[in-house]
C-alpha cells in the first residue's frame, strides 16, 4: 500500500510540475521551442459553434464553443509536450483576464492522448492573484475531454486546462 501511495504522489508531482511549466509558458507566448507552442485566436459570440485546434507531433488539441454577448474577446491556446514525450498538455485561455462572453457550451479536446489532469475556470480574480475553478458539478472530464454539462454549466468561461498521458510506454 506505501508503494502505491507513493507512486500516486510522483505521479501528482510530475503532473504538477507540468502545470508549472505551462504556466511559465504561458507568460511567454512566442512558442519558440519544438515542445510547445502558443498560438491566438478569436473567440467569437453569434450563438454559432465554432471550433480552433492545434496540432503538435502527433497529438492535437480541439477547442469547440458557442458564445453570445459582446464582440469577439482574444484567446490563446498552448499545447506543448513532455521532453520524455510522456505527457502532451492543451491550454486554452483568455490572456485578459475574465471573459465578457456567455459560453452556451464548450469542449476541448485532446487527440492522441488521455486525460491524466483537467480542470476548468470561470474566471481570474483581480490583479492576477489566481483564478477560480468551475464547480466540479458545471463540467465533465472524460478520457480525451472536458465538456460542459448540460443545465449546469453556468456559462462563465476563462480557462481549460488538460494534462494528457500519451500512449508511449517506457522500454
Amino acid at each position: 500500500m506505501a508503494m502505491s501511495v507513493t507512486r500516486e504522489l510522483l505521479r501528482l508531482s510530475g503532473c504538477f510540475l507540468l502545470l508549472l511549466l505551462i504556466f511559465v509558458r504561458e507568460s511567454d507566448s512566442s512558442g519558440t521551442g519544438d515542445n510547445s507552442k502558443t498560438v491566438e485566436f478569436d473567440v467569437q459570440p453569434g450563438g454559432v459553434v465554432h471550433s480552433f485546434s492545434q496540432k503538435l507531433g502527433e497529438y492535437t488539441c480541439v477547442f469547440t464553443y458557442a458564445s453570445q454577448g459582446g464582440t469577439n474577446e482574444r484567446w490563446h491556446m498552448s499545447v506543448g509536450i513532455s521532453e520524455d514525450d510522456m505527457l502532451f498538455s492543451c491550454s486554452v485561455w483568455r490572456p485578459q483576464g475574465t471573459s465578457y462572453l456567455f459560453f452556451t457550451q464548450f469542449k476541448a479536446e485532446v487527440k492522441g492522448g488521455k486525460i491524466e489532469y483537467a480542470n476548468a475556470y470561470s474566471r481570474a480574480t483581480g490583479a492576477g492573484s489566481g483564478e477560480v475553478p468551475l464547480k466540479s458539478e458545471e463540467f465533465e472530464v472524460g478520457e480525451h475531454a472536458v465538456t460542459h454539462r448540460e443545465g449546469a454549466f453556468q456559462s462563465q468561461l476563462y480557462k481549460v486546462l488538460i494534462v494528457a498521458k500519451t500512449p508511449h510506454d517506457e522500454l
